[in-house]
């Protein structure tokens, strides 16, 4: 570890005037979209937007009706996914938004919270205007809520978390969408009869994938569904509908297809078949890597559980992970980047991410490499996958705060293109960023985490850096390097923070004058030298030409004599 001088006060994150020019957020207008007057709002969802939904829509509506854990989308996401769950959540009051303008928050109620109709049987009507019978629908029932926090900086992403007192709703999902239908819905139907079709007809098209109606929160549609939605426009424009090619009015059966005609949905509006692969999913960005499920049983017993929980020191689950040579070096030579592991191997590196809240590297690592620090597996968030799940946290050991982290750095950039966390930097007190830096690590979501723990030779103690983790919610750690962090961990006082080790054997002899992996030795009770550290449980596995070995820290080494 870095030596990071003699102790003093640590200085705050924030102490001082920063002033930095930084791009102002672009504030969402919460009110567009809504109807006034006779202006009728042009439909942008169509009957597209059935056959080819958004992927995973009944699972993601679940999710964000459950809101059990936080859940965090990019913005096109929520915007993609919202319109599909917005039956179940009302928004409580305007936005607010903190002082730097960059953070909004909205806060949802269910919609169940309070009846949503009050009857008012004294109203005066015109003359021979009938009185419309508005069902009362039942409220004071759920007391559920939730906010939305989105931010605009180096990236742009929402947040949804569970607030209040309740843990979960007092229904379903599916009682929900008996009583109100979504946006989309509503929107779809809307746009069909803006193309002249009868709501009948209409009716008759969006049933004829039933699958997908119900995974879009339809399963209760229904032909009064379809009028409401589309009766401004109707009275406004007095022509006569027509049924959707195809399809014809069958005396009491209402409106039915063709024989042999191919639906309605499937056609696109100059007639086309639709492509029913296509799909509103992005094509993989270039550099998502793929590691094959066979590859994956060897590793399972040394990742962290599916349900990490921090252990009863106050400890993540700590997994020490590298590539070697054969000769046990990790580079050519000090301040040298030197690839070593092959591309199964890579894949291996980036799926071990994927299972890991946090990666920890050195100031030394950080600045020679100048890393992503992400995961670029397919199915990761930026990757095939939603908002950063997946995305581990970058961490940078920077105790003298060496490390001149620029908007061209590599992990910022990584950050703004949404396929990465903002990284934290700990720092030993003493030392800071200066104002403009730090300001610029908190644009892009990243922050700085002070510590004031040494050991006996000054460096800052692996017992305050994993507690300090713990603290901030990281249950599990993936430490990746350099040199000099890997060998400080291994040391026979820190080596018991390990709970895994895997490491890459690369068929391949660096020489003498590189960085290599070698800790102190042990010592018994007469002085005899003894191995550092071994491992048990040990597997070996062969991946591409490369060898991985896992392992878990032997029982005796957990006290050093």
């Amino acid at each position: 570890m870095a030596d990071g001088g003699s102790p003093s006060q640590a200085e705050s994150s924030n102490g001082g005037q920063m002033n930095i020019n930084l791009p102002p957020p672009d504030t969402p207008d919460h009110d567009a979209g809504t109807e006034g007057g006779d202006q009728i709002p042009i439909p942008t969802r169509t009957l597209k937007d059935l056959i080819n939904p958004p992927r995973d829509l009944a699972l993601l509506r679940q999710r964000l009706f459950e809101v059990k854990d936080k859940i965090e989308l990019q913005v096109d996401e929520f915007e993609r996914y919202w319109p599909y769950i917005d039956n179940v959540w009302v928004r409580q009051h305007k936005a607010g938004t903190d002082k730097s303008g960059r953070v909004i928050t909205d806060y949802y109620a269910c919609r169940l919270q309070r009846p949503t109709y009050t009857p008012k049987p004294d109203t005066p009507r015109r003359e021979g205007q009938p009185t419309r019978k508005k069902q009362i629908r039942e409220g004071g029932t759920c007391q559920m809520r939730l906010k939305t926090i989105r931010y605009e900086g180096g990236y742009s992403g929402y947040t949804i978390l569970k607030v209040g007192d309740e843990t979960q709703h007092t229904h379903d999902l599916d009682h929900i969408d008996k009583i109100k239908r979504t946006s989309v819905l509503m929107e779809i139907a809307r746009s069909e009869v803006m193309k002249g079709y009868m709501p009948a007809s209409v009716f008759t098209v969006m049933n004829e994938d039933t699958e997908k109606l119900v995974a879009a929160g339809g399963r209760y549609l229904n032909r009064n569904d379809v009028r409401n939605a589309s009766q401004h426009w109707r009275q406004i424009h007095k022509e006569e509908l027509r049924v959707h090619e195809g399809y014809k009015y069958d005396h009491g059966n209402g409106i039915v297809r063709h024989d042999g005609a191919p639906p309605a949905m499937q056609l696109n509006d100059d007639k086309s078949m639709v492509d029913p692969a296509l799909s509103d999913v992005a094509p993989l960005p270039r550099g998502t890597l793929r590691f094959p499920e066979s590859d994956r049983a060897f590793l399972q017993p040394y990742l962290p559980p599916e349900n990490p929980v921090i252990n009863e020191s106050g400890f993540p689950h700590v997994t020490l992970t590298y590539g070697t040579s054969m000769d046990s070096s990790l580079t050519l030579a000090p301040g040298m980047q030197t690839i070593l592991s092959g591309p199964e191997s890579k894949a291996m590196t980036h799926y071990l991410r994927s299972k890991h809240d946090a990666i920890v590297i050195g100031v030394g690592t950080a600045t020679v490499d100048d890393p992503g620090l992400n995961c670029r597996l397919e199915g990761v968030g930026g990757f095939g996958g939603l908002g950063w799940e997946g995305q581990p946290r970058p961490v940078v050991i920077d105790p003298g705060a060496r490390w001149l982290i620029t908007p061209n750095s590599r992990v910022l950039q990584t950050v703004q293109a949404g396929k990465g966390r903002g990284p934290w930097v700990i720092m030993a007190p003493g030392f800071s960023m200066d104002p403009m830096r730090l300001e610029m690590l908190k644009f892009y979501g990243g922050k700085y985490l002070g510590l004031t723990e040494y050991d006996k030779k000054w460096r800052l103690r692996w017992e305050a850096i994993l507690k300090a983790l713990a603290a901030e919610g990281i249950k599990s750690v993936m430490i990746e390097g350099g040199g000099m962090v890997i060998n400080d961990l291994l040391q026979p006082e820190n080596a018991n923070f390990i709970s895994s080790v895997i490491v890459t054997v690369a068929p391949t002899y660096l020489g003498k004058g590189g960085v290599g992996v070698c800790p102190a030795p042990r010592y018994d009770h007469t002085g005899r030298p003894q191995p550092a550290v071994r491992f048990q449980d040990v597997k070996w596995y062969p991946l591409g030409e490369d060898v991985v070995m896992c392992g878990k820290l032997l029982g005796d080494q957990l006290v050093t004599t």
